[in-house]
């Protein structure tokens, strides 16, 4: 059975393409109704698109096994936009009355227009988190109508870099597929993730991802910093591969085997896994290698933490999510580098899911991508708009026709002027007609009656002039 209210949605990450729809139940719940992934390694780094024609085909071939498994059309989809170059600034725009008045919509309109006119070099304004507006001396998260002399706005922009959002949409528009909305993929996934608790005492959520790792800092439930790191679990595997083997089979065996905090046991032959080709290795040279990257990604996102000036404001502390948040001890690790106790994994979303649990419910690496269909609102389903049909047995016995312009004095007189026009031409032609007629039968008599006596006289000297004894 074709289904025909749904909401879908796709995350382009660093390692794959996620598409997903489904539909939200009454009771707060989600229910997924189709699923697909595509690998995307080859095509875009650290979250930006460079091949736009292979990111389409993914997009195209996503888009096909949704429809195949709703039995239905997509006509649009949110959209998560991330990226390496994804991060904030600050910006303040001020205004002095010349007297004390009352702060209009009109004045908060122009402070906020004012602020877009920030200038970047090569980088594009995604969105404004708005802070709060100081009134003379005083904060106001809402200043329309706040009596006052002196306003001065707070905003954080959301930047990146102007190809980020270009080859994505170019991306979509080559695949012919309509972005119903653009998010801001790590604003989407704290949304899903953080509670209303969290974000209003304060909170950092690090979410570790294949090749980036995003700290986004809420407080007074407003987003106050974000940044995004070039490092994630893929630079793990890589490392690993050091050890001669390939990247499929380094992944295996981080996930399997790594220990961010390994510590070997006291044994006369240490620990070891074997490989696909029969060598065995070290779990700790292994693990030594992890906890060396692992180490300097910590350093990086509590260096974050520092610059962001709210460490030592985040009472609900830091909260881990990603597939990189899997590693075991992680927490721990964070804890001594960091010298903070509040540290957490969340690996689920807050809202019950239904459907497909095995795959978007393992290892946290799905949250984003349901961050952004609980996101959407707007039906994305291809609704064909049917144009009612006429009903044709009211009139089957009806005995007189009915006059279409009965109520309608200018038509009537359109009608009228036309017949008339037509009498005029049909007249015409009939008086035409009959002139050529009258004309044909003068020309047969005259015919009968033979030449006249201009003419018999005429051929007379024409004959004696030129008769045939004169021409010898």
């Amino acid at each position: 059975m074709a289904t025909t209210d749904f909401i879908a949605a796709i995350e382009l990450s660093s390692s794959k393409i996620s598409g997903i729809a489904g539909k939200k139940n009454s009771d707060g719940s989600i229910q997924v109704l189709a699923y697909s992934r595509e690998d995307a390694a080859s095509f875009i780094h650290k979250g930006v698109i460079y091949n736009i024609d292979k990111t389409a085909q993914a997009l195209t071939s996503i888009i096909n096994k949704l429809e195949s498994q709703l039995n239905n059309s997509v006509a649009k989809v949110y959209v998560g936009i991330s990226g390496q170059s994804l991060r904030t600034v600050r910006n303040v725009v001020s205004r002095e009355l010349e007297e004390e008045g009352i702060i209009s919509q009109e004045l908060v309109d122009g402070i906020c227009d004012e602020n877009l006119e920030i200038p970047l070099v090569d980088m594009n304004v995604l969105d404004v988190a708005p802070q709060e507006y100081k009134i003379d001396n005083n904060l106001q998260a809402d200043p329309v109508g706040v009596a006052g002399k002196h306003i001065t706005g707070q905003f954080l922009n959301i930047i990146a870099r102007s190809s980020l959002k270009k080859n994505l949409e170019h991306s979509f528009e080559q695949a012919r597929i309509e972005i119903a909305d653009l998010y801001i993929a790590p604003v989407a996934l704290a949304n899903a993730v953080l509670t209303e608790s969290e974000m209003r005492s304060g909170c950092a959520l690090v979410d570790f991802g294949a090749e980036t790792t995003t700290i986004s800092i809420y407080k007074n439930n407003i987003l106050r910093f974000l940044s995004v790191l070039p490092l994630g679990g893929s630079s793990i595997t890589h490392d690993i591969t050091t050890l001669q083997m390939e990247e499929e089979e380094a992944e295996q065996l981080k996930v399997k085997y790594g220990d961010v905090l390994y510590e070997e046991e006291d044994t006369e032959t240490p620990a070891t896994c074997a490989l696909e080709d029969g060598r065995n290795i070290e779990l700790g040279a292994l693990n030594n290698i992890i906890e060396a990257r692992v180490e300097e990604i910590l350093a990086n996102v509590w260096n974050q933490l520092q610059l962001s000036g709210y460490e030592d404001k985040l009472l609900s502390g830091v909260i881990l999510t990603g597939g990189g948040a899997n590693l075991k001890n992680l927490e721990e690790a964070f804890r001594k580098r960091s010298k903070t106790d509040k540290i957490k994994t969340a690996k689920f979303v807050h809202q019950t899911i239904h459907g497909y649990n095995d795959v978007l419910k393992r290892d946290s690496m799905q949250n984003t991508l349901l961050g952004l269909l609980i996101a959407g609102n707007d039906n994305c389903c291809l609704l064909e708009v049917k144009q009612p049909r006429p009903n044709i047995s009211e009139n089957i016995n009806t005995a007189t026709p009915v006059d279409m312009f009965d109520n309608d004095e200018a038509l009537k007189a359109q009608e009228a002027a036309a017949r008339a026009a037509k009498a005029q031409r049909d007249k015409e032609e009939k008086e035409r007609k009959e002139l050529e007629r009258k004309e044909k039968e003068d020309r047969k008599k005259k015919k009968k009656e033979g030449p006249g006596w201009f003419e018999k006289t005429f051929n007379k000297l024409s004959n004696e002039i030129f008769s045939d004894d004169d021409m010898q």
